[in-house]
């Protein structure tokens, strides 16, 4: 069952338009990673659909009872969030933040964070200092700490970037067993080799545009496609 459809979408900012008449449909358990050049409009589409950012025009339909409330969202990491002193549970927990009672955290709650903790491998560091993790373990506590706010859908914008190839394979083979589970994932990407192992689904943004199954984003675009 479709979670999100996208009619006529046109995005854009600051008066640009940056893509236009984009129509798709995101069904419950999708793995659909979007992939272009730099300055595509492939953020702008993911924050868009998180309503972060209004269409220029077209409309975004949610349906299967799907909630902002349900969706976790793991953005780029910045250098000053790299540094920012708090524990691993705390920025854990701190995700629960939109099912809390204010600044109250129940006690379901705190459990749910000491559950996506464990979900991807890092439940012994809870209190561990997060500015001293690697860089994998970085974006682990922050995947967990997305999680804590999803109930149906995540979404990625390179959750793998800047890591070395051991950790990023280990962020990947976690977001997979977490589609495997039910989880639909929708992932901004440059690693061709992920696409081309965990997809179920392709949105290409360039100079023209292509939405659909992975075997036919292949079979149109070879997946090593120029300007990937």
């Amino acid at each position: 069952m479709a979670q999100i459809i996208c009619e006529n979408l046109t995005l854009g900012y600051d008066g640009k338009t940056i893509l236009s008449g984009l129509n798709l449909s995101i069904e419950k358990g999708d793995y659909l990673c979007i992939v272009g050049d730099n300055g595509s409009g492939k953020t702008t589409f993911m924050k868009t659909l998180l309503g972060l950012l209004t269409p220029v025009s077209g409309k975004i339909i949610t349906c299967d009872g799907l909630e902002s409330v349900q969706i976790g969202y793991l953005p780029q990491q910045t250098q000053i969030q790299r540094d920012f002193p708090a524990s691993v549970y705390e920025i854990v927990l701190s995700g629960c933040l939109n099912k809390a009672r204010g600044l109250f955290y129940s006690k379901d709650l705190r459990q749910r964070a000491y559950d996506n903790m464990r979900k991807v491998a890092i439940g012994e560091l809870a209190k561990k200092s997060y500015r001293q993790l690697s860089g994998g373990q970085q974006q682990r506590v922050l995947l967990a700490r997305a999680l804590c706010a999803a109930d149906k859908m995540l979404l990625l914008d390179e959750p793998a970037s800047g890591l070395d190839p051991a950790a990023a394979q280990e962020m990947y083979s976690v977001i997979s067993s977490l589609n495997k589970d039910s989880m639909t994932i929708i992932m901004i990407t440059h690693d061709m080799a992920a696409v081309k192992k965990y997809a179920t689904h392709v949105l290409h943004i360039g100079s023209d545009v292509f939405f659909g199954e992975k075997a036919e984003y292949i079979s149109k675009y070879g997946i090593q496609g120029e300007g990937l």
